[in-house]
């Protein structure tokens, strides 16, 4: 039961086959009588679309592959379920008229359905970083003009929005973003530069996509969240920090003033932030195993190395520069954890590539403040080449 909301809920869910999706459609299920799914989005995997679509009473369907629109049109022909295919029908999606719009579109495809979706007012469920990564400056003002709500999905940042509401804003002295370590916490840096794709994906406490588990393994994704939290709760570098706890139960804390830190505490299991973000400002019965300190018996903590994970560094170093370092920095991390993936890339190059990209975009004077999408999008499209081109050098250099 969702306590006191009285109102069915309509939602919208891009990226809906993700894991982020997964969850999400978990819960809806669970509480069918209060939410109404008004569209489903989805890249390339049409059969799984189609039958969470069915499952959820979607009224609109849609897939970013124009050669995926036929497959998914016969997987819900009869169903009566609208469908569309192609990057427009994804805008399309997140403009229809839902109150509560989930944006879990991985990397920077998702920038412009999600920004859609904040430009008609829409409370948006952020789960992509790289909106906050590539254009957080102009994202977050659009949501201003808009009256948009935007609502953190990241465990780390969600934790954060619920530890602020204990304290006001100007009394606030800290931010701690917590990180598990990912898989290579413990090893020494030598065997780090030999880790192989399948021992990068193993996550010790999280069930998430490929992408963003490599992100974990290089660390790289608290360098993305150190961006993303900048821009959510307007704080600057010097008051954000990183902090290791390996068995990822306190998502996150805020430290204030007067010395008081408070924390959020919970289950390592996207569904207690998705919740949280679904029925807000409300609470609702949540799916994730409930937290027992007793059996989890000690709780630690570390300073992240920064010999072993540069990506932490190399991240802040964006963020403060400014311009177009951050949308530079995500797209050649794209790059480069593909490249890693399908063996074209040593685990331990991973950062190099990335830092040798914004080396030489800088270098070409291409790290220009985004004004727009369209510019955010050609700092990210060029970051990219030039991440493909130095790739081969990068690939060949000793680690």
């Amino acid at each position: 039961m969702v306590t006191g909301m009285t109102n069915q809920r309509s939602v919208t869910l891009l990226g809906a086959t993700g894991s982020i999706g997964g969850s999400t459609v978990d819960l809806l299920v669970r509480h069918r009588a209060r939410f109404r799914v008004e569209a489903v989005t989805a890249a390339s995997n049409a059969k799984t679309l189609a039958a969470l679509a069915r499952n959820v009473g979607a009224r609109f369907a849609a897939i970013a592959e124009p050669a995926h629109y036929a497959e998914l049109k016969d997987h819900l022909s009869g169903s009566g379920i609208e469908v569309a295919a192609g990057p427009e029908a994804l805008v399309e999606a997140a403009a229809r008229p839902a109150d509560w719009v989930m944006g879990a579109i991985t990397g920077a495809a998702g920038l412009r359905p999600t920004l859609a979706a904040v430009a008609r007012g829409a409370t948006v469920a952020l789960a992509n970083k790289e909106c906050l990564v590539c254009a957080g400056r102009l994202f977050m003002r659009e949501a201003a003009r808009a009256g948009a709500t935007v609502l953190p999905v990241d465990s780390e940042h969600n934790a954060v929005f619920q530890a602020l509401a204990s304290g006001r804003r100007q009394d606030l002295s800290k931010i701690i973003l917590t990180a598990s370590g990912g898989p290579f916490r413990t090893w020494p840096l030598e065997r780090m530069r030999e880790a192989t794709v399948e021992q990068a994906l193993r996550h010790p406490n999280w069930a998430m996509g490929k992408k963003v588990t490599i992100d974990s393994a290089t660390m790289m994704n608290k360098g993305l969240e150190l961006i993303e939290a900048h821009h959510l709760f307007a704080a600057p570098s010097e008051l954000i920090d990183i902090l290791v706890h390996p068995q990822s139960i306190i998502h996150s804390m805020v430290e204030f003033r007067d010395g008081s830190v408070i924390a959020q505490l919970g289950s390592p299991d996207m569904r207690v932030p998705i919740a949280h973000c679904l029925a807000w400002p409300e609470r609702m019965e949540g799916a994730a195993p409930r937290l027992d300190l007793v059996q989890i018996a000690s709780l630690t903590f570390e300073a992240p190395d920064p010999a072993r994970f540069p990506a932490i560094a190399l991240a802040r170093k964006a963020l403060v520069a400014g311009g177009g370092a951050a949308t530079a920095l995500n797209a050649a991390n794209e790059i480069a954890v593909d490249a890693f993936i399908n063996r074209r890339l040593g685990f331990a190059r991973i950062v190099a590539l990335v830092e040798e990209t914004i080396l030489e975009t800088e270098r070409r004077g291409l790290l220009k403040e985004p004004e727009s999408i369209d510019d955010a999008l050609n700092i990210d499209h060029v970051s990219r080449s030039l991440a493909r081109e130095l790739l081969p050098q990068v690939a060949a250099m000793a680690s």
